[in-house]
């Protein structure tokens, strides 16, 4: 099953983006990537559009949001409907990755987008610097907007499609969480009555 957390997580800016690779810009990405990827393991409790929270290790992650709970290990997604009491098994590719995980787009701005730095800003009595993001290339996504705080931590994120809709990720914690990789892997001995599906 293919779903994305852009629906359950992810205002209009008047800022007019350029064509641009803004070196300030590329500063606070650079830094905020590298933060996360030194990071042994990430708990982040969010709000916003949907709530819900995500456990991150490197490009693994388990996600619980809007009824639905997935497990990544780096390579097979098992994603969990609790209304259908079914779990879907998938291998999923970059691009379906991307849209379940938006800690995915951290790294996003290396290939494929223009950003520039648009000052600093404030969320929630937090001063924050605001990095705006456009694809070089027509696609679903017309900007993504990140707020990270002075410890290099994503505070906001706003995604915007060229349909005009808007989700956004409102970061409420941004704790260490100690981690190992049975974390990411779906244990059916604890859902002993659900219905497995397998998409591969």
């Amino acid at each position: 099953m293919k779903h994305s957390i852009i629906i359950c997580l992810l205002s209009a800016l008047s800022l007019q983006v350029s064509a641009q690779k803004d070196v300030k810009a590329k500063e606070v990405l650079d830094a905020v990537a590298a933060n996360y990827e030194k990071s042994t393991g990430t708990e982040i409790i969010f709000g916003g559009t949907m709530y819900g929270s995500i456990i991150l290790k490197g490009e693994k992650f388990v996600l619980d949001c809007g009824g639905i709970k997935s497990w990544f290990d780096g390579k097979t997604l098992w994603s969990y409907v609790e209304e259908n009491a079914e779990v879907n098994v998938s291998s999923p590719t970059n691009d379906e990755l991307q849209a379940i995980n938006p800690y995915m787009m951290l790294g996003m701005y290396r290939n494929g987008f223009n950003y520039v730095y648009a000052g600093t800003k404030n969320r929630n009595g937090v001063a924050c610097k605001e990095v705006v993001m456009t694809p070089e290339k027509s696609q679903d996504i017309k900007r993504i907007v990140i707020d990270v705080n002075s410890k290099m931590e994503p505070v906001y994120i706003c995604i915007e499609g060229n349909n005009g809709e808007k989700q956004e990720i409102k970061i409420r914690k941004y704790l260490p969480k100690k981690t190992d990789d049975s974390m990411f892997v779906f244990d059916k001995a604890k859902y002993p009555k659900v219905e497995i599906i397998d998409l591969r």
